[in-house]
């Protein structure tokens, strides 16, 4: 679970899993309940996927603040542990409990979609392996997948998504949460796309047919056909 400038942790005061969840671009997890991750059972299997796990989870329950823990790998660590609990959580009664007020408030955003009109989507990973790839939004209304809006950093530059430092895992979400959250929440399904809505090309008001580009590929360019 990768995490940028803004992650280093030391000097914050609030607990860990607050102060993880306030992080630039980790506007799409939420806190998973402290009782959640106290239960061994919940936890089963992920000792194998961290290094120190004992110490990555005595740091996100606070049992050791951040100046016992001054080591940007144990943060790391901690980060990949908390997002492979997360992705656990959020498929749990109160995990969908807290991404439902997620969701109502567009915190995951909105589908970049015109013919959405702004309908909300859901954090989804394409793969449950952690590494593998970055976190995707999915959009109820279209069916469509995408890359979420790159992060902007304090110095305005925006970070990408697709792969580098900051980028959240996808894995922290995994493939099955957003088609149970709404099948959990089947009020919030949306009507599907009109047939009629789809994008459709024209130039100076005529239909592109789907050929042109073809045929102007094998003339050359403009000008380019002879007699």
């Amino acid at each position: 679970m990768a995490y940028n400038e803004d992650s280093s942790a030391s000097g914050h005061d609030e607990p860990w899993i607050q102060w993880f969840c306030g992080l630039k671009g980790h506007e799409m997890f939420c806190q998973v309940e402290r009782a959640y991750i106290e239960d061994g059972f919940n936890l089963y299997g992920l000792r194998a996927c961290v290094s120190n796990f004992s110490d990555c989870l005595d740091l996100i329950l606070d049992r050791i603040g951040p100046e016992d823990s001054d080591d940007s790998h144990l943060t790391q660590s901690a980060c990949t542990l908390y997002g492979l609990i997360h992705a656990r959580y959020i498929v749990t009664t109160h995990g969908l409990d807290s991404m439902y007020n997620k969701y109502a408030a567009k915190e995951f955003g909105t589908c970049p979609l015109v013919q959405c009109n702004g309908q909300p989507v859901l954090p989804v990973g394409l793969r449950d392996e952690i590494g593998v790839d970055t976190a995707k939004i999915f959009c109820p209304k279209c069916k469509c997948v995408y890359q979420p809006p790159p992060i902007r950093s304090r110095s305005g530059h925006h970070s990408s998504n697709s792969g580098g430092g900051g980028a959240v895992d996808g894995a922290a979400f995994g493939t099955t949460f957003p088609h149970l959250f709404l099948m959990t929440f089947n009020n919030l399904v949306p009507d599907p796309l009109p047939s009629n809505s789809a994008y459709i090309p024209r130039v100076f008001g005529f239909r592109v047919n789907q050929n042109a580009h073809r045929q102007g590929g094998n003339g050359g360019g403009a000008g380019g056909g002879g007699q």
